[in-house]
């Protein structure tokens, strides 16, 4: 399993005593607010053993978020294969989520240029795509910090979500690995 450093953060394998801030940050509707609810303890207990094991068995996957000088858990970030299908499937996904207190810190924008620096440098990845509703202005800025490039060709209504639902339309944003090596020069 690789752990990845940046200069503020530690993003490494999950633990045990990480559920219970984990669950906390799940159980805010402000930062599950695009998620469509909130995740109960069980559920996030789940999240952490399925992406503990995923991260053991891949080498590479969600892994928690930690600050590096006091070891606090701010969240997750992370590489995932989406599990359902759309136009752009399959692929690999960047994605974060972090606690409230921790937002406007530029802790997701540096996590995730690590990410995409292991996914482009280490894994060789031809593409990195990140997508979310349409809404999720706090995420797509992110997005655009990270130097993805929206695909307005690309937005799709999740599957996973009923018709009418408010967080059915998504936007999707893509970076490749030429841009990527561009924009690292």
């Amino acid at each position: 399993m690789h752990t990845l450093r940046s200069p503020r953060l530690t993003l490494r394998q999950w633990r045990a005593p990480d559920v219970p801030p984990w669950a906390a940050l799940n159980a805010d509707p402000a930062v599950t607010e695009f998620l469509g609810r909130c995740l109960s303890y069980e559920q996030s207990a789940e999240f952490v053993r399925r992406a503990a094991a995923e991260l053991a068995q891949r080498g590479w996957g969600l892994w928690a978020l930690e600050r590096t000088g006091d070891g606090a858990l701010l969240g997750c970030v992370g590489l995932a294969v989406p599990a359902f299908s759309a136009h752009f499937t399959p692929c690999v996904e960047i994605l974060w989520r972090l606690v409230r207190e921790h937002w406007g810190c530029g802790y997701a924008t540096e996590a995730a240029r690590t990410c995409l620096r292991f996914a482009f440098g280490t894994l060789a990845l031809a593409e990195v795509v990140a997508f979310t509703a349409a809404g999720n202005g706090r995420s797509r800025a992110v997005m655009q910090r990270l130097g993805m490039q929206r695909d307005a060709g690309g937005d799709f209504a999740h599957p996973r979500l009923r018709g009418g639902h408010p967080l059915r339309l998504h936007v999707l944003y893509r970076m490749r690995r030429e841009q990527w090596q561009r924009a690292e020069r």
